[in-house]
């Protein structure tokens, strides 16, 4: 189903290089090992206070060749091959006065055990260096997970189905409701004829396609009947589901079907929510807010309700549900107000998505739209193109009652989308259709249950598919 929201383009994932190759980490060593420190100086050991010792116990150091480990011979004071090594690169200033004999015999069984010291440029002290990642997986560990991006790819494609199979049930009802009904109609025949063609109508309708979807649909089926392309019932199933399909795709053409439309550059990008009360607007904006924020975006609601004194209460619990911030002000105050200071704020933050809630306005309410007008106002003075989508949450039970809220706002809100929400709950899923044919919006998300992640993007395939499985 794809990702939830697609705008930003960059990488997603916080790299800490903890899976980097060897030479990003062993470039500083160079410089972090002084060159004189192995031996104190004359001034040094003249001093009454101890010179600093040098020496570690006698251990095994790791051969970075692959080789087994050397382990020190007992005469030696206890300087480890790395550092042996360092001494026979770069040797400390000559100072004949201070030269002791067993600091000659270091030397010299140094440069005997030369051939098998450590490459050109020795880790760090007691610190092998990390091997270098593989070609297929050379990418940074991800939050410090140590997780290649197969596996992050992977684990999308899972949710992915996962969603895919819960929106899937989501639709059972619906699914039950039409097949039932289909079934019945094809049960026993074996030829189309007119008697079966107005059965599936009403098959149709009872779905909630409404009256004039249905009969355009049924319009071209008795087309393609007459040129002799739907001979039997396999093609006639398959033509009902083409023409389903063709209706949801081409309603992509109008509103915002995505949210890829307006550049990266411009944010805060602001969603406006609009629905009448009872729909499920309050929890579509807590669960909006919680699948963005998932996606690594800064998010911030607006709670613009201000003519119902319980919506900002419900809206701050879920603001503090989901852990995203909430600007809200006190019952009565103007609403376009409120979404000025949520405005700057979101500016001041730098946050990515804002969303706006609305009251609860009845569509015969004109005082009401004009507010909503106002509103649309000031956030295009504030921000530019906002808002950038108008959602009309929609309750999938109210069948075509909700299909004549969506009339009346589209003529004063600017809808640019529908949220149908309780698509579990219902077997008249087909308003899905009756919308985007008859209004032409898309349908932008759906809501599958009570859960946070309950909201999934509406997929015209699958919701397809779906019905006919």
């Amino acid at each position: 189903m794809g990702l939830f929201w697609r705008r930003k383009k960059e990488d997603r994932y916080i790299t800490l290089g903890l899976n980097q190759p060897a030479a990003a980490e062993e470039a500083p060593a160079e410089e972090a090992a002084p060159e004189g420190r192995l031996e104190p100086p004359a001034a040094a050991s003249a001093a009454p206070s101890a010179p600093e010792p040098l020496a570690i116990p006698p251990a095994l150091e790791p051969v970075p060749t692959g080789g087994q480990p050397t382990p020190e011979p007992a005469a030696e004071s206890g300087l480890t091959g790395t550092r042996r090594a360092e001494v026979v690169e770069s040797p400390p200033p000559p100072r004949a006065e201070t030269a002791a004999p067993p600091a000659g015999q270091r030397e010299q069984q140094t440069t005997a055990r030369q051939p098998q010291a450590a490459p050109e440029r020795p880790p760090q002290p007691q610190r092998p260096a990390p091997a270098p990642p593989s070609s297929a997986f050379a990418s940074s560990s991800i939050l410090g997970l140590n997780r290649t991006e197969e596996e992050l790819r992977a684990e999308i494609e899972a949710l992915e189905q996962a969603y895919s199979a819960r929106f899937s049930r989501a639709i059972a009802a619906t699914r039950e409701s039409l097949s039932e009904k289909i079934d019945a109609v094809f049960e026993n025949r074996k030829q189309i004829d007119a008697g079966l063609l107005d059965e599936l109508e009403e098959a149709l309708i009872a779905a909630d396609l409404g009256v004039t979807t249905t009969l355009e649909i049924l319009d071209k089926v008795r087309r393609g009947i007459s040129r002799k392309e739907i001979g039997d019932i396999a093609a006639l199933k398959t033509a009902l589901k083409t023409e389903l399909l063709t209706i949801l795709r081409d309603s992509e053409r109008k509103g915002v079907a995505s949210e890829e439309s307006v550049d990266e550059s411009v944010t805060p990008y602001v969603i406006m929510v609009v629905g009448v009360n009872g729909v499920g607007k309050t929890t579509t904006i807590g669960k909006l807010a919680q699948r963005i924020k998932a996606e690594g975006n800064d998010v911030l609601i607006c709670a613009a309700d201000t003519f119902r004194a319980a919506a900002s209460d419900q809206l701050a619990i879920w603001a503090e549900r989901t852990g995203v911030p909430l600007i809200q002000q006190k019952s009565g105050t103007d609403p376009a107000a409120v979404l000025f200071d949520a405005l700057k704020a979101a500016k001041a933050r730098n946050s990515d998505v804002l969303i706006v809630d609305t009251a609860g306005r009845l569509h015969n309410k004109s005082n009401l739209m004009a507010e909503l007008e106002k509103m649309k106002r000031v956030a295009g003075r504030e921000v530019e193109g906002a808002p950038h989508e108008t959602l009309l949450v929609v309750d999938a039970v109210t069948g075509q009652n909700g299909l004549e809220q969506a009339r009346q706002f589209l003529k004063t809100a600017g809808v640019t989308g529908i949220v149908l929400t309780k698509l579990d709950g219902t077997a008249k899923g087909g308003i899905a259709v009756a919308i985007s044919k008859e209004l032409g919006l898309p349908i932008r998300y759906a809501g599958i249950g009570e859960r946070v992640d309950d909201l999934v993007v509406f997929d015209p395939e699958q919701y397809v598919n779906g019905l006919f499985a």
